[in-house]
């Protein structure tokens, strides 16, 4: 694992350093069709802006694998959104990944975890599928961006985080930007954007937000949680089993 980690390390800051200056869709390019050629996934949890990515692979590579996690907890709306923008974009590799059933049993047998261990309860729905979707994999792609603020201010279009190479193609996109590409491909929205979520996560943990507040202030609303966990780090993402 050790050699995994310094490997990955290495080709992301080398790979940093030769495309950083790449605009996304270019950047895309070179990643699927010839760095990561059949050894690249993209992950994706079909929210409010992940259309915008997902229309960009789509352009350049429709059965490139595109990871849904799948966490029972979600709205149902997004599993209906999810259809519509697979048969939009003609995407042709859509992997859904759930939470192993031992896990629940062991950890959430009454389907309340998320109140009061949000952490766990994202530890088991979404950071483990999402290493077992990611097992066969050399390199996978985000949706994040600079402007949603927090930690992920300090992205960098290519990193490495657990052995793997991750790319943020979109890291640099403002919103304004982000609604052009909406208008400008025709693409459709998440029928809960119109009633006010900005950042669509689990239902339970998801808020609407008002026009002054940040694009994640719905997300875990009143607890210092930011982030669901399969962007930290394994020393990152300690989990309290209390």
């Amino acid at each position: 694992m050790v050699n995994a980690l310094y490997t990955a390390e290495i080709r992301a800051n080398y790979l940093q350093e030769k495309y950083e200056d790449l605009d996304a869709k270019e950047l895309l390019e070179v990643m699927i069709l010839e760095e990561f050629e059949s050894k690249i996934a993209v992950a994706s949890s079909f929210g409010s802006e992940s259309v915008i990515m997902l229309d960009l692979v789509a352009q350049i590579a429709p059965a490139t694998p595109v990871i849904f996690l799948d966490t029972e907890k979600l709205f149902i709306e997004t599993i209906a959104y999810r259809e519509e923008v697979v048969k939009k974009l003609g995407l042709t590799n859509v992997r859904v990944m759930r939470p192993r059933a031992s896990d629940l049993r062991l950890h959430d047998s009454n389907r309340d975890l998320w109140a009061h261990n949000p952490n766990l309860c994202c530890h088991i729905r979404r950071v483990l599928p999402l290493e077992r979707a990611l097992d066969s994999f050399d390199a996978w792609v985000t949706g994040r961006k600079v402007y949603h603020g927090g930690e992920r201010s300090k992205l960098k279009a290519i990193e490495a985080t657990d052995g793997k190479v991750k790319i943020n193609p979109l890291l640099k996109w403002s919103y304004k930007r982000i609604e052009a590409a909406f208008e400008k491909r025709g693409l459709p929205r998440h029928p809960l954007v119109a009633q006010g979520y900005t950042s669509i996560g689990c239902l339970p943990c998801t808020r609407r937000v008002s026009a002054n507040d940040s694009v994640r202030a719905g997300r875990w609303y009143g607890s210092q949680k930011t982030e669901c966990g399969i962007h930290l780090g394994r020393e990152d993402s300690i989990v309290d089993e209390r």
